[in-house]
């Protein structure tokens, strides 16, 4: 078997198999990490309308009614023994109040709310962008992996195939005594060998095929080979560490949330300001008894809040704890840049790696494909022992799947790169599906004022 059946392993098309491509369309659709992250943006997207109601009315209804008795005795004495007469009234009286309140000024707790509620909301799509590179990278890499065990099985089952050839070639030389009995064992040894070998290949592939399954939601069929995406690469290191900076999903994230933590601090310090609120009550009230009657009241006030020492100094020890938190998320931005520098450095330098690794496999397989049909004719003749046979197989085989190896690693490496540089998405990759638009669910409940249905009809 000579370097081309690498090459078909990584590049051929056989029909009816699932490209990397259908790959990542199930996963983007099914993965259930990745539509948990979906359902994390919409419950942001209600932070909005939450705070905003922050600027609405709030009105009250209320309905009262009792049932009174009374009893007296009138012109009676005790002492007198004159008699009196016992009067018994009973009355219902009934109340219905309906009372608005509309905040004026709160301190400005509402418009900052409304607006750390909006850095929320860039917060989870920044986490859903880095789900969604997660997800897309571990399912590539499942593609690939499952590719790669698939021909790493292949190979072991064709060297004890050639294995088993050579020993029923050596027993038949025994026959004839052209060798001894230690040739034959060592082609039986080097056969179990391989055979072993063959046994854990298929282990391995199992395992990549369960994984295959966790990450996509579906079971590997007979899947297609997939090339790099090294084109939507930049050309130089320097200019992915500039992208990876300036677009990566974590430091995107952070940013955003060292902003929610700032409004967050404006939001304590209301506690400490003024408020002024306007309310307005309606009543009507009604009675039934002996002497029934009706009352129509209404009521408008404006009442000023003015805090001088409340809640015992909790307020003012919120606003340094929120001061603090704030600190911690501006270092955060640091750590998660400094952590996608390090991941596209060190994915870049793999991949420049894998591209070398190729180029020395396939030089290294057609040179052992040579010296493994000179050793056998030599073998032939005498001038070579069965060990030289059996070690040169094996040389061959190894370098072989080095070789299956070294190309999958380059593909996966050109997904790494992506990521690590937060432009893997679907979008970017034009899967051919719905990309999921978070905006869509934010303009549905962001100036709703009632209702409890969710957008999609739950």
């Amino acid at each position: 078997m000579s370097v081309a059946f690498a090459s078909i392993v990584l590049s051929a098309l056989p029909a009816g198999a699932q490209s990397i491509e259908q790959t990542l369309v199930q996963a983007y659709r099914n993965n259930p990490d990745l539509n948990a992250a979906r359902a994390g943006v919409r419950v942001a997207n209600e932070g909005l309308p939450a705070a905003l109601s922050g600027y609405r009315p709030s009105v009250t209804a209320t309905v009262t009614a009792a049932g009174q008795v009374a009893e007296s005795s009138v012109g009676s004495s005790a002492y007198l023994g004159s008699p009196g007469s016992d009067r018994t009234i009973r009355s219902l009286p009934r109340a219905a109040t309906l009372s608005v309140t509309q905040p004026l000024f709160d301190g400005n707790r509402t418009s900052n709310s409304v607006r750390q509620a909006d850095q929320n909301v860039l917060v989870a799509r920044e986490t859903l962008r880095n789900t969604e590179q997660t997800v897309l990278l571990a399912s590539a890499t499942a593609h690939m992996n499952v590719l790669r065990e698939q021909a790493v099985l292949d190979l072991r089952r064709r060297n004890v195939e050639v294995l088993r050839e050579q020993l029923r070639a050596t027993r038949d030389r025994f026959n004839v005594g052209e060798v001894t009995r230690t040739d034959v064992a060592l082609a039986e040894s080097a056969l179990q060998a391989a055979i072993a070998t063959a046994t854990g290949a298929e282990s391995d592939l199992a395992n990549a095929r369960s994984v295959y399954m966790q990450q996509v939601g579906v079971q590997a069929g007979r899947l297609t080979p997939a090339r790099t995406i090294e084109r939507l690469l930049p050309r130089s290191l320097d200019a992915a560490v500039i992208a990876g900076q300036t677009e990566h999903p974590a430091i995107r994230g952070a940013r955003h949330g060292a902003d929610a933590q700032l409004l967050q601090v404006r939001i304590a310090e209301s506690a400490l300001y003024p408020t002024l609120g306007l309310s307005a009550s309606v009543t009507r009230a009604a009675e039934q008894s002996s002497s029934s009657g009706q009352s129509l009241s209404g009521s408008l006030g404006v009442t000023l809040t003015i805090p001088i020492f409340a809640n015992g100094g909790r307020d003012y020890a919120t606003i340094r704890a929120a001061k603090e938190t704030y600190g911690q998320r501006r270092i955060q931005i640091e750590t998660a840049a400094a952590s996608v520098r390090q991941a596209v450095t060190q994915s870049w330098a793999a991949l420049e790696a894998s591209r070398a690794q190729i180029q020395a496999a396939e030089v290294q397989v057609r040179s052992q494909d040579i010296a493994v049909n000179g050793i056998r004719e030599e073998y032939k003749v005498g001038q070579r022992t069965i060990i030289d046979v059996l070690n040169a197989t094996q040389n061959l085989t190894e370098a072989r799947v080095a070789l299956v190896r070294a190309q999958r690693d380059r593909v996966v490496l050109s997904y790494s790169v992506l990521s690590a540089m937060g432009r893997l998405s679907g979008s970017k990759l034009a899967l051919r599906t719905e990309i999921f638009d978070p905006t869509t669910h934010y303009n549905q409940v962001r100036d709703q004022w009632i209702g409890v249905r969710t957008p999609d009809g739950r």
